[in-house]
């Protein structure tokens, strides 16, 4: 049985508006294209399930900064300028963390639809605010 991180808090039930919170603030970081500031919403370890199916576990920030490098440099590369989020819904799991699914949105310059997908998160409550521990990618 693993003990919660040590920067774990407690704290009353996860809200709509904390959540839409977090979100709002992962979009603009995702405006930066940087891996480093993208990461920053996660903890580690963090498990990620893609569609295809792909599980993958980054033990270190590092692990998890060069992943979402990797990720956002490609959909820049594919003209993607911009996100966005809608149909956010939320699950509290306990009082410390809940399950939050969102449809994102990726747009170009013009705001033309690039790509779109159904994403569900793990956050937990730390002392630095709202973290992302797991994800599922779906359609």
């Amino acid at each position: 049985m693993s003990r919660p991180p040590s920067n774990f808090e407690p704290a009353s039930t996860l809200s709509d508006t904390e959540a839409r919170l977090f979100f709002e603030a992962f979009v603009e970081a995702f405006r930066t294209f940087n891996g480093k500031v993208i990461a920053q919403r996660y903890m580690a370890p963090y498990v990620s399930l893609g569609q295809d199916g792909l599980l993958q576990c980054f033990t270190s920030h590092e692990h998890i900064e060069t992943y979402f490098d990797e990720i956002v440099q490609q959909y820049h590369q594919q003209g993607c300028r911009v996100c966005a989020f809608k149909d956010m819904t939320l699950v509290c799991t306990g009082s410390a963390s809940a399950l939050a699914s969102v449809t994102w949105e990726l747009m170009d310059e013009q705001g033309q639809m690039l790509s779109t997908w159904r994403e569900s998160y793990n956050l937990v409550h730390t002392g630095q605010g709202l973290r992302i521990f797991a994800s599922i990618d779906h359609a």
